[in-house]
């Protein structure tokens, strides 16, 4: 669990909130329904508008990876690979098929298979730098989601507010409501620009944190493979691979 981001989530109310009160306008003043509709609703059905399915799905499926991000142990993956790098040198390739079906995550097992194959190392690079690009590509289009979503949602915000204020001017007969309603209308922008900027993209910038983590193992974890597969000694693939580490 990603804690600085439940403390940011939490800060984050406390801001708004905490500040709404100090400010003597009270919760009570951030509790508009309309503007509700209005920012929030309005904003997802831009995004909706904007995304394809498969990528709002996406971007559904990874948004937990703000606040539990994607476990990997480097250190671990790197005294896997010179471990099996020594084996590799001193009982050859096909000592590895063993190995193949214990690992769980499908693109070191995919490498892993076409080593014990004996793919080429160039063969090897290639096809793993597609996928690795690929997912890369996929995943960064969730994390694009917030982003729209976190442009779209100001803007939804000084859409409400000008609706409230419409709705304010036709009750300028009756000066005791003129008050009320305009606070109201801010409201709208509150929850747009709050929304937009304690939320959506701090999400999207966190989503982006984990992918690029993401890639960089892989990119490590193709380097190992391929050093593997031009036989190189397990103590000069340790000390290259270390460099991938902060």
């Amino acid at each position: 669990m990603d804690k600085l981001s439940l403390v940011g989530i939490v800060l984050a109310l406390f801001a708004i909130v905490g500040g709404s009160v100090l400010k003597g306008s009270g919760v009570a003043a951030l509790m508009n329904p309309a503007a509700f509709v209005i920012v929030l609703v309005g904003t997802l059905a831009a995004i909706m508008l904007h995304t394809p399915m498969s990528t709002f799905k996406h971007a559904l499926k990874i948004m937990r990876w703000a606040f539990r991000p994607p476990q990997h142990d480097a250190k671990a993956l790197i005294a896997n690979i010179v471990e099996w790098s020594g084996i590799a040198r001193k009982q050859g390739l096909l000592a590895l098929e063993g190995t193949v079906e214990a690992q769980t995550d499908p693109f070191l097992k995919k490498g892993l298979q076409m080593l014990v194959d004996g793919a080429e190392p160039d063969a090897i690079r290639n096809i793993l730098e597609v996928e690795m690009s690929t997912r890369e590509h996929f995943d960064q289009q969730g994390a694009k989601v917030f982003e729209g979503m976190g442009i779209y949602a100001p803007t939804l915000g000084i859409i409400g507010a000008v609706l409230g204020l419409m709705a304010v001017m036709k009750n300028l007969a009756d000066p005791s409501k003129l008050g009320a309603g305009i606070a109201a209308a801010f409201t709208a922008t509150i929850y747009g620009i709050a929304s937009a900027n304690l939320f959506f993209l701090p999400i999207a910038a966190k989503l982006k944190a984990a992918i690029a983590e993401q890639t960089r193992l892989r990119e490590m974890t193709i380097e190992g493979l391929v050093s593997i597969s031009q036989g190189e000694n397990p103590r000069n693939i340790e000390s290259k691979l270390q460099g991938y580490l902060h």
